[in-house]
């Protein structure tokens, strides 16, 4: 079985969506690409997550044919290739529908540097213009709005993010949910008080080296 573990990942992670309220029902997607391959693993279209399988995950090649599997793909393929066609520093993407970055979406808003965190994506995270989902001017609407970045919103639809691996894409996602909660509640009692680029900057640099090293 091609890419056998991002497969297996893929089933762990597509659970943890629902079970960490980052979406609902079969809502979202995920993917992992191998650049050595130069295939990338997607969640299939519309199959409950606790139900899904890894013989269920669908690996297509960067044209998007389909290599192995016998699933329709994420209507998304689109929204997931571009990233890997043309960024060498994503190899996951992960796409929620998480409340709180919906509600910003929804509205056309950024999120702009409200907390620290929101440096896990960069300087803030801009709303891309509204197209339909599963096309491919939605692709490029969001990879225009992520650029420099690790995570977008999409207008009136939910959030994008990319990382290195599955693990880095997916705390990108979880700690974007958590600003963006932070920062709606904040506008509800107040004016929030936005980080400047130079902070951001400095927090960049210092995610850098967050956490323990990888073990090679």
């Amino acid at each position: 079985m091609l890419l056998a573990q991002a497969r297996q990942d893929i089933v762990t992670f597509s659970r943890k969506l629902i079970t960490d309220h980052l979406t609902v029902g079969t809502g979202g997607n995920i993917s992992i690409y191998d650049p050595e391959k130069k295939m990338f693993a997607i969640s299939p279209s519309g199959i409950d997550y606790f139900d899904m399988t890894a013989e269920d995950v669908v690996i297509l090649d960067l044209e998007g044919r389909i290599v192995e599997g016998s699933r329709k793909p994420s209507s998304e393929v689109d929204l997931h290739r571009i990233f890997y066609q043309n960024r060498e520093d994503i190899c996951a993407v992960v796409h929620t529908h998480s409340t709180y970055c919906t509600v910003l979406a929804t509205n056309h808003m950024d999120l702009p540097a409200s907390s620290y965190l929101v440096a896990f994506a960069g300087r803030n995270v801009r709303c891309g213009d509204y197209a339909p989902f599963g096309t491919r001017d939605l692709a490029e609407k969001t990879f225009s709005a992520m650029e420099g970045r690790k995570a977008a919103l999409m207008a009136n639809h939910g959030l994008i993010t990319g990382g290195t691996d599955i693990r880095d894409a997916y705390t990108v996602a979880q700690q974007i949910e958590f600003c963006a909660e932070v920062y709606v509640k904040a506008l509800s009692i107040g004016k929030p008080v936005i980080l400047s680029d130079e902070e951001m900057d400095r927090m960049i640099v210092r995610f850098g080296s967050y956490g323990q090293k990888k073990e090679r």
